[in-house]
């Protein structure tokens, strides 16, 4: 998987239309989500591990009771790309299926 890191500007138009995410430290896009349950959370996170590992791009997360955070950077590109807001942009997809 060969993708380029983003520039600052692309980076910031991404952003953008990615409610809730924020760009933390120049690094990586971070997300936190909220579920009413613990084991909601967890079943969440079992379906974006299996999207990250079809894809070969996995993000840090974490299990905080009812919150789950994620963030996403691209290491081998040494930070953001394409493929980190499309994963975002599917993460709020999967998301949105366990508040429906």
């Amino acid at each position: 998987m060969n993708v380029e890191k983003l520039l600052e500007q692309e980076i910031i138009t991404y952003v953008e239309n990615l409610p809730g995410w924020k760009w933390d430290e120049g690094k990586w896009i971070s997300k936190r989500y909220r579920f009413l349950n613990y084991l909601t959370g967890v079943s969440f996170v079992s379906e974006l591990a299996n999207y990250a590992e079809q894809r070969n791009h996995h993000p840090f997360i974490s299990i905080d009771y009812k919150v789950v955070t994620i963030k996403l950077s691209s290491w081998n590109a040494g930070g953001l790309t394409s493929l980190d807001m499309e994963m975002a942009r599917v993460f709020d997809e999967i998301y949105d299926q366990f508040v429906e």
